[in-house]
């Protein structure tokens, strides 16, 4: 046979046979190997490889968190929105609350109010918003408490600015911004006049007026021993409100006299006569005194006549003396003896016949230094000066005399 006599052909058929036979085995196993290869290495897959396997798991857990942050959010969008328009209000609130504070006008407007004495806050806001002073009563009523200034607030007839925001108008009330009402009080008038001058302001009664000017307490309680106020309610114009009460606007008066007086006590510690003399002197010169000029002529006649022991003998003395004066001197009068009578009493009345300004009291205290004993007036507001008795009559005859013919 052909295949058997051919040795040095046998390896080469051994190797086709070869090659032919492994086809045999393989040809079962490559395939398996192949698809081994294709489904899973034999080999431990690394974590590269081993992700894609485990997507789908991982997947399927990322996407349930997705859900869990989705509704996380809106309640923390719906938080932050809460938040916002609470601001927004807040805001909105604080401006309207702020312009509830400015002032009513832009441009100063006086406003009188009266706040009743024992009102509350919420009556005093009230009474300033129907008066147009301030917006808005609950926004008074709020700073007010806020400030913790209730009781601070005054009565009274009070003058405000509408120009002013809530705040001023607070301050204002506090302070005390009140209506006033002057009176002026001329020198020469007598106590009686002058209550009867509050009288007509509808600042007091005359009957009020007059009982205090005559209560020895309250006299004391003033600084001075006086039987009354007759001369020490000094001539000068006040501001009072018309709630202040009757003895306080004594009391200004009174201090105003004390105020003018100790620029002069130290002019007085040498003088003969006391304080009260002093002031009853000044209060028979404001009588008399028709010219200002004249004051310290006439203060000296009637101080040299004192000092010569002779009688004052001054009208107004006598007038002062006589209840319910009609307005016409008589001779009767004259010669009627009462402690205020100097044509009839030696040396000065008991006290002041008149509240004396400050003119004459300077001039009791810095007289002319003139030698005059007597005066008589020439029907123009002056006088006719005299230094013996003879030159008096004679300028008697010449003005009063000729006047009643």
């Amino acid at each position: 046979m052909a295949t058997n006599g051919n040795d040095k052909d046998a390896p080469a058929i051994k190797t086709d046979s070869k090659k032919n036979d492994a086809p045999q085995r393989p040809t079962s196993e490559a395939p398996s190997k192949r698809r081994k290869a294709d489904e899973a290495p034999p080999e431990k897959p690394s974590p590269e490889t081993k992700k894609p396997e485990e997507a789908p798991p991982e997947a399927t857990i990322v996407d349930t968190p997705k859900k869990k942050r989705g509704c996380f959010g809106c309640f923390f969008l719906a938080v932050g929105f809460l938040i916002v328009a609470a601001l927004i209000g807040a805001l909105v609130a604080g401006l309207e609350a702020y312009t509830r504070l400015l002032p009513v006008s832009k441009v100063s407007k006086k406003v009188e109010v009266t706040i009743p004495e024992g009102a509350t806050v919420t009556q005093i806001g009230k009474i300033l918003e129907q008066a147009g002073v301030i917006r808005s009563a609950d926004a008074f009523r709020y700073m007010v408490t806020y400030k913790k200034v209730g009781p601070k607030l005054k009565a009274g007839e009070q003058v405000l600015d509408a120009s002013q925001n809530t705040t001023e108008i607070i301050n204002a009330l506090i302070r005390g911004s009140f209506k006033m009402y002057p009176v002026t009080i001329p020198e020469g008038l007598t106590m009686a006049q002058v209550a009867d001058l509050m009288q007509e302001k509808g600042l007091s009664t005359r009957e009020a007026f007059l009982k205090l000017c005559n209560d020895k307490a309250f006299i004391q309680s003033l600084g001075l021993d006086v039987p009354n106020l007759e001369g020490y309610l000094f001539p000068e114009t006040y501001n009072f409100t018309k709630g202040t009460s009757t003895r306080d606007m004594i009391k200004a008066m009174v201090k105003a006299f004390l105020n003018v007086w100790s620029r002069y006590e130290t002019a007085a510690e040498g003088n003969p006569l006391n304080r009260h003399q002093i002031i009853t002197m000044a209060s028979i010169v404001e009588k008399e005194t028709g010219a200002p000029e004249e004051r310290p002529m006439i203060a000296a006649v009637f101080l040299n006549r004192l000092e010569k022991g002779m009688r004052l003998e001054t009208d107004p003395t006598v007038i002062y003396g006589i209840k319910d004066f009609n307005g016409n001197l008589t001779k009767k009068d004259l010669q009627t003896p009462t402690p205020y009578n100097t044509y009839v009493i030696d040396g000065l009345p008991p006290g002041p016949i008149a509240n004396p300004g400050e003119d004459s009291i300077r001039a009791v205290l810095s007289p002319a230094r003139v030698d005059y004993l007597y005066f008589v007036s020439k029907n123009d507001g002056t006088h006719q000066f005299s230094k013996t008795l003879k030159e008096h009559n004679n300028a008697v005859n010449q003005y009063q005399r000729r006047r009643s013919n």
